[in-house]
């Protein structure tokens, strides 16, 4: 092999491993954000949270320990939490897809960069 030949065999397997570093952080970062354990906190979650109110409503219906107006403040108050926990989980999907496309796009502008410059190169060598 030339020299030339060994040093760009050698940048590619220095990309292929930084690729594969890369791979591995967002595998992390996508589990941090939508993983497995993010599923059982938002299903948790769900579950008290219609417990509580659907307990809510039956204890109003069967004791009338509550004035009506409270309990159904409190049940509106319930899913109005719920709602605010599901606007904070999409906005953090919206900011991970940012970060993905945008990483994305960083590196066509580097190979766009690197495509240029080899084709000046070829031009210089005709």
């Amino acid at each position: 092999m030339e020299p030339d030949e060994k040093m760009r065999e050698k940048e590619l397997l220095e990309e292929i491993e930084s690729f594969k570093k890369e791979k591995e952080k967002i595998k992390k970062l996508i589990g941090s954000i939508g993983g497995k354990n993010f599923i059982k906190k938002d299903r948790l979650l769900n579950y008290i949270l219609l417990i509580v109110v659907v307990g809510i409503f039956i204890l109003e219906i069967t004791t009338k320990f509550m004035p009506p107006y409270i309990s159904l403040e409190v049940a509106v108050l319930l899913v109005s939490i719920k709602i605010v926990w599901l606007i904070n989980n999409i906005s953090k999907m919206d900011h991970f897809q940012f970060w993905i496309l945008n990483s994305i796009e960083f590196r066509l502008n580097m190979l766009a960069k690197k495509i240029d410059s080899i084709s000046e190169a070829t031009k210089k060598g005709d």
